[in-house]
């Protein structure tokens, strides 16, 4: 611990001074607004550097994501707002609150009522007392959208708003396709109205499908990443063979870039 300290310490330091005049002049000129898209790439390379597998360079990627704490740190600092040390003490005493089954006498039964109880101090931290906050509170809005969707549902799965069988949520995708199939037929009409109509349908099986991903614990954020790399990789050896038969995509049509789709399909099936 005192080694991580130390080291803590010296990035807030190297961190102050490249924000000092005698710094650099890009460091100087950042704030929170123009940061924000750093931050999330960054979050981004942490989750690939996992799914490599590669633990050197999850260290250094999680050391980027740690570079933009402090970063934000040091600007609130200078503007006497708060600094490194008052985010730290802000999350550990988070975490001794919202962990009273490890830190206090409540005792809980399994994972499941240790979220369920974490959720519930949330909502008395945000209302201070006061009306209760809403359930849903607390969810970003910048989220991707199938994860935010995820979110509010799991939100209200826990004050028991979620069906009790998977055929539930499997009717309701069912429902909301064939909702979505009779405007699809009124788009001919290209009126905005029935543009909308038809997308707003088009949300709604989407947030079905979510549900059903979540009923069964499967992440739709990580499931629909996969089926675009799953594409990315098809197409780019599609792209590859018909390249090899002296193709270009440009000069095939649907049905040829199709067979190859369908060749390049069986192959991965063949393939151990």
């Amino acid at each position: 611990m005192s080694s991580a300290g130390s080291s803590l310490a010296k990035l807030v330091e190297v961190m102050a001074h490249l924000r000092s005049q005698q710094g650099c002049p890009w460091d100087r000129e950042q704030t929170h607004e123009t940061l924000k898209p750093f931050l999330l790439e960054e979050s981004y390379e942490v989750l690939d550097a996992i799914d490599a597998g590669d633990d050197d360079e999850l260290c250094k990627e999680l050391g980027d994501v740690l570079l933009q704490v402090v970063f934000h740190a040091q600007i609130a600092n200078e503007e006497n707002r708060f600094n490194v040390d008052d985010v730290c003490k802000a999350v550990v005493d988070k975490l001794v609150h919202r962990h009273p089954h490890v830190f206090g006498d409540v005792e809980v039964d399994g994972s499941d009522e240790v979220i369920t109880n974490w959720e519930r101090i949330k909502r008395e931290e945000r209302s201070g007392g006061e009306t209760p906050a809403s359930v849903l509170d607390g969810v970003p809005k910048l989220l991707p959208a199938l994860l935010r969707a995820q979110r509010v549902q799991e939100k209200a799965s826990r004050v028991g708003f979620d069906w009790t069988q998977i055929s539930g949520p499997l009717e309701k995708v069912s429902e909301e396709f064939e909702e979505l199939r009779r405007e699809w037929k009124h788009l001919q009409t290209d009126s905005p109205e029935a543009r909308e109509r038809c997308a707003d349908e088009l949300g709604d099986l989407l947030f079905a499908l979510v549900n059903v991903a979540r009923f069964q614990k499967f992440s739709p954020e990580e499931a629909l990443r996969q089926a675009v790399g799953k594409f990315e990789r098809r197409f780019r050896v599609v792209e590859q063979k018909l390249q090899e038969r002296g193709r270009m995509l440009e000069e095939c049509s649907l049905e040829e870039m199709d067979r190859v789709w369908e060749e390049v399909k069986e192959l991965e099936q063949r393939t151990p």
